[in-house]
């Protein structure tokens, strides 16, 4: 699904990205964590083409296809998505107008008004939202878990095939989180990847990874199974400085 070799990335003239390599298979979920600072928002701007940052070296490859040249839009287009930690406010327009823009600009054929009528309902059940949620204008008076269940509802909506999570989990409560790994693992199977990117272990129970990765200074230094997570718990992020910091 997703192959990235000895990526080297910057910001305003700053390096982040040191040589990360990463492979995701089709079906499959990977965690990144790592302390603040390691790279991992980075990485996931980097991946959805975010224009501020520049690759210096490396590759990037989604489902056989470089991406490297192509806009956020022609990588969305592909099949990826990005749930951000912060999303934007966009006053004046509608949830319902814009996944109905975003929705028909994936696919091939647009939707008609009532079938777009009847996704949107059927996806917001699934997220446990009020109908006429769709109705406010996108992101602006929400609070934290109301705009991180509406980018879960606009990644059911879309339904790639590689999600990309830059801490989704941020400021959620339980009943929140729970509900937002609800609708990740409502397509979940083997036409749907994820990758995960969090500090904590809390939202790796319920969205069980097959793999995590541990980044730091801008690569990943170890991998393991969902063990690994709990290992970070028990011992956090300075365990990490100690033992991989001469490599990375």
């Amino acid at each position: 699904m997703l192959k990235i070799e000895n990526l080297h990335a910057e910001i305003d003239g700053n390096e982040i990205l040191r040589g990360l390599d990463l492979e995701v298979g089709e079906g499959e979920i990977h965690a990144i964590m790592g302390p603040n600072g390691s790279g991992k928002s980075t990485l996931s701007n980097v991946l959805m083409g975010h224009p501020r940052y520049e690759v210096t070296g490396g590759s990037i490859t989604f489902r056989g296809q470089d991406v490297m040249e192509l806009e956020a839009d022609e990588r969305a287009r592909l099949g990826m998505f990005l749930a951000f930690q912060y999303p934007s406010e966009v006053p004046g327009v509608s949830v319902a107008n814009f996944l109905r823009t975003a929705v028909n600009a994936v696919r091939e054929e647009e939707l008609s008004v009532m079938e777009m009528y009847k996704l949107l309902q059927e996806k917001m059940r699934v997220m446990e939202m009020d109908p006429r949620f769709a109705e406010r204008y996108l992101n602006e008076g929400f609070s934290g878990g109301e705009k991180k269940r509406n980018e879960i509802l606009q990644m059911l909506m879309l339904e790639p095939r590689l999600a990309i999570m830059d801490e989704t989990d941020s400021g959620l409560d339980i009943d929140a989180l729970q509900v937002v790994s609800k609708g990740v693992n409502e397509l979940r199977g083997p036409e749907f990847s994820a990758v995960i990117i969090t500090h904590y272990n809390r939202i790796l129970r319920y969205i069980e990874p097959d793999h995590v990765h541990v980044m730091l200074n801008g690569r990943i230094v170890t991998s393991g199974g969902k063990e690994l997570a709990l290992e970070l718990e028990d011992k956090g992020y300075d365990w990490v400085r100690q033992e991989f910091g001469s490599v990375a």
